[in-house]
Formats: structure tokens, C-alpha cells, sequence
């Protein structure tokens, strides 16, 4: 019988019998799950197993493949280069990466990169797994397509390219791969186990995704001309993908990132405490402000969702994760098939979920939304709210 490990404030011992009884149903297959508030871990559990066939464990050092999660990581690696003047939100992409000026996206801002709202929210034509996992060709294929609407006019999630298209302005800009510079500038001073382009050595201890049915996606009715349609086309879908090699080795700000939930809620308290942990400013309160402005709202084609999205990040909506309170100072976002971080500076708390069995929805899961659920009513109970 799945067992749940680790640390609990009593304050959430709910949410720890929430974990425990959806392992033993069989709703969650392997997860970690942390709650961190004012830099400390009042929670962080782990439990269950790291294989379909559950005959390995899920460890307290166990980390998987966080799809989209991803994107938090790659988010305030472009604002730490704004918090330096290396970066301007406001300045066109062309700037910084003069190749991009092409096919008229000459008047594409940094900001409707980072709030999907460029227009570019997958490549033009099919893509293969290998063809995106070559960052050079794949990125230099982005710079040269043109538009799919008016940039800054809504939004149009960049479900596999958004990493490509920061991650060329982080190399411009500092001289460093993506991977270096996360590694460099954020992972390793936090101490966060966070990997982006994981190591061989560390896939011994990885997590592998378990896909929700392919009937799934089996009978999307589409309009071959639609965002959504075409999006597809120039993406790569592939729910297990995280499994693969040549995906573990690549360089993907979108989508590639190995992780567990101890260190997203350390990497996302970076948010939660004003920018600065453990007495060290990562980001000043000025630029946390900026990222999170609303830059769009609406219904995504994409994601089909009706999605506020700031500076890299997702505000509160009920239209989209009705679990989060709609409150200011809440920014969030996940990865296919349930991981996420919300990030609270109201709070001063992050909550950070990750997970191997993935539930067929474009934002969170019933799970994520039951623990999200039942720790903020702990929290609020605590506080007397």
C-alpha cells in the first residue's frame, strides 16, 4: 500500500490525508507536493511510486518531467536579466534578436513573448520531437515565420516554442545557453533540485510520466484553419515525451524541465517573498510588480481556456483554476497533466505539486485543484479568516 513520507505542520495534516487517500485510490500514481511560507517548508510530502508497474518507489530525491512548469523557471530567468537593465518588456524582440524582425513581426514587443500574445504560438508547418530538440535549427525556423494575428491582440498559448524564443533572447543577451544560465543563476544558489536538459546520471532517480489514454485526443473536431488546428500541427504532442532521451538531453524553456515539488516551492518562494530568499535579492519588488500586470485576457485558442496572463505567468480566474483565490498578488501557471506552482505574495506562500500520472486536461487537475483547495482552507482556518 502507497505510503505517504516526510513533513507536515499540523496546520495541514488535511492536506496530508488528502495525498495519502488519493495515492491509495489510485488517483495519483507517484507526487511530491510542498508548501512553502516565509522561506520555510510547512509541508513537503512525497509518496507512492515512480513506475506504472509500482516497483520503484517514489523517493524523497525523486523528480520527473513538469511539462509546462517549466515555463515559471524560464519566466523569472527573463526577469532576473530585467531586474539587471538587460532587458526591456516594453522594447521589441527584434532589439535584442534582429533576425526575428522578419515576415512582420518587426513590431513584436518582449512582452507579448512572455504573455503568448506574439502571435507565434507554434512553428509553421509539422515539427518532429527531433527537429524541435535541435534549439539552433528549430529556434532559427521561429524567426523567419510570419504572425498568426496581430501581436499584443489576444493570446495564443506557446505550448512547446515559448522556451526557444526566451531562451534566444537569454543567449543574446548574456552569451549563455538557457540551461547554463537557469543553472547558474537560479537553481544552483537556491539550492533547488531543478534540472533543464537532464543529465544521464540523474535518470536513475526520474519519475516516468504515465500518459492519460491516447482516445483522449482522439476525436478533437477541428477547423484545419484554425489556431488551434495549425498549433497542433507545429507542435509536439506527445504526452509521454518526457520519458525520452533525446528529450531529456535537449534544451526545451517550455516544456523540459525535471523537477520535484520541494524545489519548485523554493525556486517559486523567489516570487512569494518579494524577491529576495535567504537574505540574497533575486528580483527586485518593482520587477514583481511588472510581471505580474495583466497583459491579456480572454479565451485562449489554444489552451481553451479563459486565461488572464501577465509577464510570463497567469493571474487568478475562475474561468480557468477555480481553486486559486482571485486575490492580488497570486500568480500561477502548471505543465500538462497536472504540475504547478502558485505563487502567493500576499501569503508569502508557494505551492508547488508535481506528479508521474497525468490527467487529460489543458490546466491542472482534479487533483492539483483538490490540494490547492484544502491548503488554502488550512491556511485561512490558521489565520483565523
Amino acid at each position: 500500500m502507497a505510503e505517504v513520507y516526510g513533513s507536515c505542520d499540523p496546520v495541514f495534516h488535511s492536506v496530508r490525508d488528502l495525498l495519502q487517500q488519493k495515492l491509495r485510490d489510485g488517483s495519483e500514481v507517484g507526487a511530491s507536493l510542498c508548501v512553502n511560507i516565509d522561506g520555510k517548508n510547512v509541508l513537503d510530502l512525497w509518496g507512492g511510486h515512480a513506475d506504472e508497474s509500482k516497483t520503484k518507489p517514489w523517493t524523497k530525491d525523486t523528480i520527473t518531467g513538469i511539462w509546462s512548469s517549466t515555463k515559471v523557471i524560464t519566466c523569472l530567468a527573463a526577469h532576473m536579466l530585467v531586474d539587471r537593465g538587460l532587458l526591456d518588456m516594453n522594447e521589441k524582440v527584434a532589439t535584442y534578436w534582429p533576425e526575428f524582425a522578419a515576415n512582420g513581426k518587426d513590431n513584436v514587443k518582449v512582452s507579448h513573448l512572455l504573455s503568448h500574445s506574439s502571435g507565434i504560438p507554434a512553428w509553421e508547418g509539422e515539427i518532429t520531437a527531433e527537429e524541435m530538440q535541435d534549439v539552433e535549427k528549430s529556434t532559427e525556423r521561429l524567426a523567419v515565420q510570419a504572425p498568426w494575428f496581430v501581436p499584443g491582440s489576444q493570446s495564443a498559448y506557446q505550448m512547446t516554442n515559448h522556451g526557444h524564443m526566451i531562451g534566444e533572447l537569454v543567449r543574446r543577451i548574456t552569451g549563455k545557453p538557457l540551461t547554463q544560465f537557469i543553472a547558474d543563476e537560479v537553481a544552483k544558489p537556491l539550492g533547488a533540485d531543478f534540472q533543464l536538459g537532464l543529465p544521464e546520471a540523474d535518470w536513475a532517480r526520474t519519475a516516468d510520466i504515465i500518459p492519460f489514454s491516447p482516445d483522449a485526443m482522439a476525436n478533437l473536431q477541428l477547423d484545419p484553419a484554425s489556431i488551434l488546428a495549425r498549433a497542433l500541427v507545429g507542435s509536439v504532442m506527445i504526452p509521454d515525451l518526457p520519458n525520452d532521451p533525446g528529450f531529456r538531453n535537449a534544451e526545451n524553456g517550455a516544456i523540459g524541465g525535471f523537477a520535484n515539488a520541494r524545489a519548485l516551492a523554493r525556486i517559486g518562494s523567489m516570487v512569494s517573498l518579494g524577491g529576495t530568499v535567504d537574505g540574497k535579492q533575486y528580483l527586485a519588488p518593482e520587477t514583481l510588480d511588472e510581471m505580474m500586470e495583466e497583459q491579456v485576457r480572454g479565451l485562449d485558442p489554444f489552451l481553451f481556456l479563459d486565461v488572464r496572463f501577465a509577464l510570463g505567468l497567469a493571474l487568478p480566474s475562475s474561468k480557468s483554476m477555480s481553486a486559486i483565490p482571485e486575490d492580488e498578488g497570486i500568480c500561477f501557471w502548471g505543465g500538462w497533466g497536472g504540475s504547478m506552482v502558485v505563487m502567493d505574495r500576499g501569503r508569502r506562500m508557494t505551492i508547488a505539486y508535481v506528479m508521474n500520472k497525468m490527467e487529460y486536461r489543458p490546466l491542472g487537475s482534479a487533483n492539483v485543484e483538490a490540494y490547492i483547495r484544502e491548503i488554502y482552507k488550512s491556511f485561512d482556518a490558521s489565520k483565523g479568516v
